[in-house]
């Protein structure tokens, strides 16, 4: 499973959603160290990344909280908390099913579909 947390670093919670993303994936069972910390720069990289804010989760190459129509750039993100709260930082639950998604789409040789794709 590949993890990734895209960050501008203008916008300081990406500190706090790595910490609540390693501790779901103790949890989960999984090594907190394998989390991929990309740093995005530019209003360019934002667009190449397809990058709506910071923090932004990954899980397999998928949005933990996709946001349909949402420009790209070089701003902090909020997300909706399942208790309805607006928060800097995803629903530890909703990164959870994510994670699990993600396995479900492994094929039997533990590789995931999307990383077998040709990027």
């Amino acid at each position: 499973m590949r993890v990734e947390l895209l960050f501008w670093a203008g916008c300081p919670s990406y500190g706090k959603a790595l910490r609540e993303l390693q501790q779901v994936l103790r949890e989960s069972g999984h090594d907190p160290r394998t989390v991929i910390v990309r740093e995005i720069t530019t209003d360019d990289a934002a667009a190449s990344e397809g990058f709506v804010g910071s923090p932004t989760i990954r899980i397999d190459g998928a949005d933990v909280q996709p946001l349909a129509n949402e420009p790209t750039g070089l701003t902090c993100r909020v997300y909706r908390r399942r208790d309805g709260r607006i928060s800097p930082t995803p629903d530890p639950e909703d990164l959870r099913e994510a994670m699990l998604a993600a396995s479900s789409q492994r094929p039997s040789g533990g590789r995931t579909r999307t990383a077998a794709r040709a990027r």
